[in-house]
């Protein structure tokens, strides 16, 4: 009896999901553009990656890398996206598994991200400035020296987000019904919102309803929990210390945090300049996102790293 129970409430419960997921799918329409300009697509290893680029072509060229998470897309630079094309060649790829790019069933990991940013590169930019947040920032610097990087800004940086890798948890999430119910709770408007609040953003009144609406959009189109899956589960993290590859890497950096950053500590950031010997520039009221709670400094960062110290 007592099995007999358990299966059927088994049962019950997957019948839920399935009927909970598909009441979401429904609930979800196509994604728009994540940034005003020119939008493109990038063909890579059978991908359909979008991209958008904006800003004069004899301008230099920047390209902005957007940070990972479940909501991820290149609309993290909405902010500051315009106001940088006024004066440089801008391109903003969503990467593979978020956005408007494709999302292929694949064991996403830290290592394609690489591979794609360096391809990416080498075929859209030249002598750029890479701009990448958080987790990006890593693979930005395995990717400069193929890539053909100028010059890197670094924001709140990390090769690390999980402890370990955990198999299971990503078999879990990449599961038809459960898995799809699991990520659609990860992803539900109030933890996109929760997140946001405790690591995001200092100032939750700069996290627009727009910003969510798109997130939440964005974190439901199809396939779009194959690669959080392999975020949430460590597998997008990179084996390196950070610190030692800047060290050796002949590419002017620049690193911006956010001072209230807790995720990635300011200390963390000091620790890593100091390390590397490169510019360290705190950024106040500010968490993980200081380019969008504050673009006009951040832009200004930019375009000072752009001149460069031997134009100064």
């Amino acid at each position: 009896m007592k099995l007999r129970r358990l299966v059927s409430g088994t049962a019950a419960a997957v019948g839920l999901a399935a009927a909970g997921n598909r009441v979401l799918t429904g609930r979800t329409g196509s994604l728009s553009p994540a940034l005003p300009g020119r939008q493109h697509t990038y063909r890579w290893r059978g991908m359909d990656v979008s991209y958008t680029e904006a800003g004069d072509l004899s301008n230099p060229d920047l390209l902005l890398v957007h940070g990972i998470n479940a909501a991820a897309s290149s609309h993290e630079f909405a902010e500051v996206f315009e106001d940088l094309a006024d004066e440089f060649h801008v391109i903003a790829p969503d990467l593979p598994g978020f956005g408007n790019s494709d999302r292929p069933p694949l064991l996403y990991s830290g290592a394609l991200y690489v591979d794609f940013l360096a391809d990416f590169a080498r075929d859209t930019v030249e002598d750029a400035t890479c701009v990448a947040s958080s987790l990006s920032g890593a693979y930005a610097v395995e990717a400069a020296d193929s890539a053909g990087f100028s010059r890197l800004v670094l924001v709140c940086p990390t090769a690390q987000t999980m402890p370990t890798k955990r198999p299971r948890l990503r078999s879990l999430l990449r599961a038809p019904v459960i898995g799809t119910g699991l990520y659609n709770l990860i992803a539900s408007r109030p933890s996109i919102r929760y997140f946001s609040a405790d690591h995001g953003y200092y100032d939750m009144e700069k996290f627009t309803d727009e910003t969510l609406e798109y997130e939440w959009e964005s974190a439901h189109q199809p396939g779009a929990r194959y690669a959080p899956a392999s975020f949430i589960s460590g597998f997008l993290d990179r084996p390196v210390d950070l610190g030692k590859e800047l060290a050796e890497l002949d590419v002017l950096t620049t690193l911006v945090w956010g001072r209230e950053a807790d995720i990635t500590p300011l200390r963390q950031g000091r620790t890593l300049a100091e390390t590397a010997d490169t510019r360290l520039v705190v950024i106040d009221r500010a968490r993980l996102l200081p380019h969008v709670e504050h673009p006009r400094e951040f832009a200004g960062v930019v375009r000072e790293e752009l001149r460069g110290p031997e134009d100064e």
